[in-house]
């Protein structure tokens, strides 16, 4: 484990520059570069298990590909020997893909070795420095990198120079049921919508929130306000439905009566316009005191 901590943290380039990512120019036969730019063919090369994008967006690839027939590969994949005769991707995965698009049958590619942990990070590192990921791959690649390599959220946010609350507001999105996670994946709904609702106390409250934001088109703000209100107690709600309720002259009546008898006054009224006034008193002197106000 020790191993594997020393070589995160140091971004992309590091990790690919680094002796421990390194072997020798040239394997025992002579015919395979490695440690350098060697053209390996496609077949020979499969996807990287840790690549946190599972989705790639078609139009770009193509246009992608239209740039490789024309140009060809201007920058190499880079990826690490398996055996003598299979690669595996630690980056470079759409030039990768564009290129089988393209009919090439060779690519230009940095051969490295790399461990399991390496390999996880190089591939969040460039896809995070080069793509942008939706927030649930994000989320998903700093989960998987934290179990992977047994790190706290501090050590993560260090790692992959993020603040320590941006790392926690990501991997809060994986406690949203699925159905959530797939409308941000899909982005129906942005993040901060997601980090709105993450405090409703239960998932079908969620999901019904999600809906409405969609239906009614709902901003961030809106969807705040939504949640302030939902998370009111009855009991404050219907304080603030009776204060709001109460007309102008009622309330006015209250305010003027309890300064004039010293003591509180409550007006209640309903919505037909019947109501009660109710005035408190702390004593039988008190109210013999109350009374002789009134009669003056």
């Amino acid at each position: 484990m020790n191993a594997k901590k020393q070589a995160l943290g140091r971004g992309l380039s590091a990790l690919l520059s680094t002796p421990d990512t390194d072997i020798m120019s040239r394997d025992n036969r002579g015919t395979t570069v490695v440690g350098a730019i060697a053209q390996i063919k496609l077949t020979q090369v499969e996807a990287n298990p840790f690549q946190p994008r599972t989705e790639f967006e078609e139009i770009a690839l193509q246009e992608l590909c239209d740039s490789i027939k024309v140009h060809g590969i201007i920058q190499p994949i880079t990826v690490r020997k398996i055996n003598a005769d299979k690669y595996q991707l630690i980056s470079g995965e759409r030039r990768f893909r564009a290129s089988k698009m393209a009919g090439l049958t060779e690519i230009p590619a940095y051969i490295r070795i790399a461990t399991d942990a390496q390999m996880l990070e190089m591939a969040l590192v460039e896809n995070i420095q080069r793509e942008n990921l939706n927030s649930i791959e994000v989320a998903l690649s700093y989960q998987a990198l934290m179990d992977e390599c047994n790190l706290t959220q501090e050590q993560l946010s260090e790692k992959v120079g993020k603040n320590r609350s941006t790392i926690t507001n990501y991997l809060r999105l994986l406690k949203l049921p699925a159905e959530v996670q797939l409308d941000i994946r899909d982005e129906k709904i942005s993040m901060g919508h997601a980090r709105a609702i993450i405090n409703i106390d239960t998932p079908e409250k969620q999901i019904d929130i999600v809906r409405q934001i969609i239906e009614k088109d709902l901003s961030v703000r809106e969807v705040e306000t939504l949640v302030r209100e939902m998370n009111v107690s009855p009991v404050i709600k219907q304080k603030i439905k009776k204060n709001i309720t109460l007309p102008i002259p009622h309330q006015s009546f209250s305010n003027f009566y309890a300064q004039k008898l010293n003591t509180k006054i409550e007006v209640k009224r309903n919505k037909k316009g019947k109501g009660s006034i109710l005035i408190h008193f702390s004593s039988d002197k008190d109210f013999e005191r109350i009374l002789a106000e009134l009669e003056k």
